[in-house]
């Protein structure tokens, strides 16, 4: 196979896994859709490529990964991090199917308030992209491998959160008695955090 054939299907090769990353109603989130590839002993797929990241202007230096397991019916969040620990994430499943939900804390943010949902599942492999500024939570739907990235470590003293049932943001978790672990149900609601936050994060 001479050069030029082989550069040709190198660029062949590299438009076709390219993953596809979708603006949302609000600034900065995205949804991410790669491409799966198919046959008779499975599948593969590309779940970060920096590239692509990189030209859309997101976070390429993740340093911490974390993934956990949940069961049908479990809610977990509102959760966000504050200040120098602030984190951007990746959000995505390994098996099972959750609703994804971030709400916009930036203080003077035209979205302040509003929150993008969006049903994670392992068929799609789809991701959603959670910027800095937000509360970050998810329903599960169906038992659940939950993996994300962080583009920065845990910090406990800078933790935060958001009642999940606040009814300013009135957000349809499609779980009808979500189970919350004891911390969870003693965030403040949307107007405390922004009362007394100053306005936001």
């Amino acid at each position: 196979m001479n050069i030029i054939k082989k550069v040709e299907i190198c660029s062949l090769y590299k438009e076709i896994i390219n993953m596809e990353i979708r603006d949302t109603p609000i600034k900065d989130v995205y949804e991410i859709y790669p491409k799966v590839f198919k046959d008779e002993r499975g599948y593969f797929l590309e779940t970060y490529k920096k590239d692509l990241f990189e030209k859309k202007g997101l976070p390429t230096d993740w340093i911490q990964d974390n993934q956990s397991y949940s069961m049908s019916g479990i809610l977990r969040g509102l959760h966000f991090q504050q200040g120098e620990f602030a984190q951007d994430k990746l959000a995505r499943v390994i098996s099972g199917k959750v609703l994804d939900v971030c709400v916009d804390l930036r203080k003077g943010s035209p979205t302040f308030g509003r929150y993008h949902s969006l049903i994670l599942d392992s068929m799609q492999h789809n991701m959603l992209f959670i910027p800095k500024g937000f509360a970050h939570g998810f329903a599960v739907l169906e038992d659940a491998i939950f993996s994300y990235k962080c583009s920065n470590l845990y910090h406990k003293e800078s933790e935060g959160g958001i009642i999940w049932d606040d009814e300013e943001l009135n957000i349809d978790w499609m779980v009808a008695s979500p189970v919350l672990s004891d911390k969870d149900k003693l965030w403040p609601g949307l107007e405390e955090f922004r009362e007394k936050s100053g306005g936001g994060l």
